[in-house]
């Protein structure tokens, strides 16, 4: 699979939203189609947050394809391959760079990426789904709430090409992305690479319970499994438990 159409924007609402509105309208967006900007002024996160970014200085990027082959209940497969992608470019230049459940991407303990995922559904299987990717480059300082923002340039030291990068990520996920259409499994590299992979750590319930849980799975639904010290099995969908970082 290769990137069929490319559409890049100075400044939109969300990248996201762009293809929605295209789609709305009956544009014929080829499988897949790319979609940068140098600025949003409204990006969003995970159930409302808004992701901060300068102008010119990072990734701000979806990518619109039509997964028909994947069923709607196993269409957590195409978060694990944009994480993938995203981590393994990554990996190239920067060490400890992990995937926190469900798709953010962390270095050590701080986020470097975040992606928003949403899908439409023809019958049991996924019609279009809208990958939005956040990435941190070459942004110096935040000035947001959000607690534990970085960047690779915060990270590294250096400014990198935006373009280089953007280039590896998209290779990296055609190659994920075939590779889910043709039925392969990539839950276990997935799993592989997750934050908190190991060991005992700390997390919060909406009601603001604590408690420790050690990592158990990932279903196929995209629920995260944990066991906590009384053997308690503990399933979660997304935004329903805290990582207590």
């Amino acid at each position: 699979m290769e990137l069929e159409k490319h559409i890049h924007l100075n400044q939109t609402v969300s990248t996201n939203s762009y293809i929605k509105e295209l789609l709305h309208a009956g544009v014929d967006l080829p499988e897949l189609t790319l979609v940068d900007a140098e600025f949003q002024t409204g990006g969003r996160g995970q159930v409302g947050n808004t992701w901060e970014s300068h102008n010119g200085e990072n990734l701000l990027f979806s990518i619109l394809c039509h997964p028909s082959e994947v069923k709607a209940d196993c269409q957590f497969v195409l978060s694990q391959a944009i994480a993938l992608s995203v981590q393994q470019t990554l990996l190239q230049f920067v060490d400890d760079v992990i995937i926190k459940w469900p798709n953010d991407i962390y270095w050590q303990n701080k986020k470097i990426c975040g992606i928003l995922i949403e899908c439409t559904l023809r019958g049991t299987t996924v019609n279009d789904c809208i990958i939005g990717v956040g990435l941190n480059v070459n942004q110096k300082s935040f000035e947001s709430d959000a607690p534990n923002p970085i960047s690779l340039a915060q990270i590294v030291g250096l400014t990198f090409n935006r373009k280089t990068l953007l280039d590896a990520i998209i290779e990296n996920f055609c190659q994920y992305y075939d590779k889910v259409l043709q039925g392969e499994d990539i839950s276990d590299e997935y799993k592989r690479n997750l934050y908190r992979r190991k060991g005992w750590h700390q997390y919060e319930e909406p009601d603001g319970e604590m408690f420790e849980a050690e990592f158990v799975d990932v279903m196929p639904s995209g629920h995260l499994v944990l066991k906590d010290k009384n053997e308690n099995i503990r399933e979660y969908e997304f935004k329903e438990v805290k990582f207590v970082i």
